[in-house]
Order: C-alpha cells, then sequence, then structure tokens
C-alpha cells in the first residue's frame, strides 16, 4: 500500500528507530546499488523484525538477499544458537551483505549461499521455523514447494511484493511473466488447505502463510 507522504512521515514517526547499522546500510544501497526499492527499509524491515522476535525461530531460510537488511531484521529474532541461511544469485552483492551482517554482530548466525536458489534449497538438509520470500517473482511457487516439506508444522512463510505495484488487479501482459508468476503464486496459496494466509498491505504487499 502506498501512503502519502505526511501519512507516511506519522507512520514512521510513531514507529521504533530504525538501528544506526540499518541506517548505514540504506544510505550505501541508495548511494552504489542498482535497484535500491528492493530494500526492506525501516516500516517492512520492523515488522520482519518482529514477526521473527514473535516467532523466535531457530533456523530461517531467506530466498533474496539483496544487501543483507532483511536478514539482519530477521536476525534479530533468532534463538540464541539459531541460524540463518540467505540466497542472492548476484555475487557482487556478497560481500556488502557480510560487511553488514559483520557491523551488526550477526556473522556467526547468518550463512551466505550465492546462486539459484532452486539448486541450493534442494541441498540445505535442515528444519525451518521461518523463511521469507523475496526473489524472482517468475520462481515464487517453485520456492515455495521446494521450501514446504522442510517447514516445520506451525512454521510460516511470508513472502514479499505480493501486490505487485498493484499490477494483480489489471489487465495483464502476456509477456510481463512477473507479474503472471505473482498471480500464480497467489492463486496457489488460496488454494492450499496446508496453510493459513493473510495478505497484509505494506508497502508492495506481504503474505504471511501458516503451515497447519
Amino acid at each position: 500500500m502506498t501512503f502519502d507522504k505526511e501519512l507516511e512521515k506519522y507512520i514512521l514517526a510513531h514507529t521504533s528507530d530504525e538501528d544506526e547499522v540499518l541506517k548505514e546500510l540504506e544510505r550505501e544501497t541508495f548511494l552504489n546499488v542498482l535497484r535500491p526499492r528492493m530494500l526492506s527499509g525501516h516500516l517492512q524491515g520492523k515488522m520482519l523484525e518482529m514477526f521473527s522476535q514473535m516467532i523466535k525461530p531457530k533456523m530461517i531460510l531467506e530466498i533474496g538477499t539483496y544487501t543483507g537488511y532483511s536478514a539482519i531484521c530477521l536476525a534479530k529474532g533468532l534463538q540464541q544458537n539459531g541460524k540463518l541461511h540467505t540466497i542472492e544469485i548476484n555475487d557482487e552483492l556478497e560481500k556488502m551483505a557480510a560487511d553488514y551482517f559483520k557491523k551488526a554482530g550477526f556473522q556467526n548466525q547468518i550463512i551466505q549461499h550465492i546462486g539459484d536458489a532452486t539448486e541450493i534449497i534442494p541441498q540445505l538438509n535442515e528444519s525451518f521455523d521461518l523463511v521469507f520470500i523475496d526473489a524472482d517473482k517468475r520462481e515464487y511457487s517453485k520456492y515455495y514447494h521446494l521450501v514446504f516439506d522442510n517447514l516445520k508444522p506451525g512454521g510460516f512463510i511470508i513472502a514479499d511484493n505480493i501486490l505487485w505495484s498493484g499490477k494483480v488487479t489489471e489487465e495483464v501482459d502476456p509477456k510481463d511473466e512477473q507479474t503472471k508468476g505473482i498471480l500464480e503464486f497467489n492463486k496457489m496459496v488460496s488454494n492450499d488447505a496446508r496453510v493459513n494466509q493473510v495478505i497484509l498491505p505494506i508497502r508492495d504487499g506481504l503474505t504471511l502463510i501458516q503451515k497447519l
């Protein structure tokens, strides 16, 4: 959901402050990285942090690291000996994310993987309490199927960009594979009797999915 500027300022003024490492990471991302709008940002980041703190996961999987902002937010809810596996296809972002994981104090809890998530996920021999999906929209349904059996009963999947700038309610360009991927995913999840789900109209839309 897009807020007008005054309402957005009001919301952020009444939301807990962004920590200094995340502020620095956001500044560097906007200065030096292509498509900085992919960053979760303060409002969504704080929501991810609080979801993670409520769930208290021992094991998290993140599909789509980008520069590491969301991973840091999610890692704040990990149990003491918990781990977060994060997968990013762009190897040029690996060092930047690693540097900020260290600055945030999570270098021993966040495990980075570089490559195609559809190839890496089957190699992870873990059971996950929480999965965050924020990568190639064309592959969302495939990610879901790949992680589902490794998601613990009662565990959660959070999927980002589920409203895709409002394109989900518009006529779809036959060549727009990203929008078609999101629509396919949304329909699949809504028809999956193994889960409960709700779409939250925050930023570009988040779906919160719980495995029954």
